[in-house]
């Protein structure tokens, strides 16, 4: 057993069976999404309170479509400032790398504004906005997904952290 198995499995003893059992499903849930660090993951959910979880299928899911959505067959062609550069000779590697970034700052940029919770650049206005995960059914479980954009990076599914995008 590694060092991190024996530590998951002393914390884990620690806990009521009811957590216990929370924990080990968190960390399956994890492991089957292709997290790296599931058991601190799952720990982080657990002690925290923290909805890691639907963080993590958040921040996937942007990366998976909004940003690497732009490499899938025909997504740059639907665009048709794209299609008149690339039927002037425009590298397609390049085109598709460009989409990337542009769809990266503009998620960052999105989640980044919803971690803020209302506009900085506002004063009067007596609203705001909160991102919250949600139960099975739609209701919300009202724990807050926070910090969204601080975790961004991290979520790109190639492993690479965005380091591509800035090649």
């Amino acid at each position: 057993m590694d060092d991190v198995e024996a530590t998951w499995q002393s914390w884990l003893s620690g806990l009521a069976p009811s957590k216990r059992a929370a924990a080990e499903s968190l960390r399956t849930q994890f492991e089957a999404l292709g997290a790296a660090d599931t058991p601190e993951w799952a720990r982080s959910e657990i002690e925290e309170n923290q909805p890691q979880l639907a963080r993590f299928v958040l921040l996937r899911s942007l990366w998976r479509g909004a940003i690497d959505g732009w490499a899938g067959p025909g997504a740059l062609e639907q665009v048709a400032a794209a299609r008149r550069l690339l039927d002037a000779g425009a590298d397609k590697d390049d085109l598709v790398l460009l989409a990337r970034a542009v769809a990266y700052e503009a998620v960052f940029a999105t989640v980044d504004e919803l971690d803020c919770g209302g506009d900085v650049n506002v004063s009067g206005v007596d609203v705001g906005w909160v991102v919250m995960e949600s139960g099975e059914d739609g209701s919300s479980t009202g724990r807050p997904l926070s910090g969204l954009h601080e975790d961004l990076l991290t979520m790109d599914p190639s492993g690479r952290d965005g380091t591509d995008l800035w090649e």
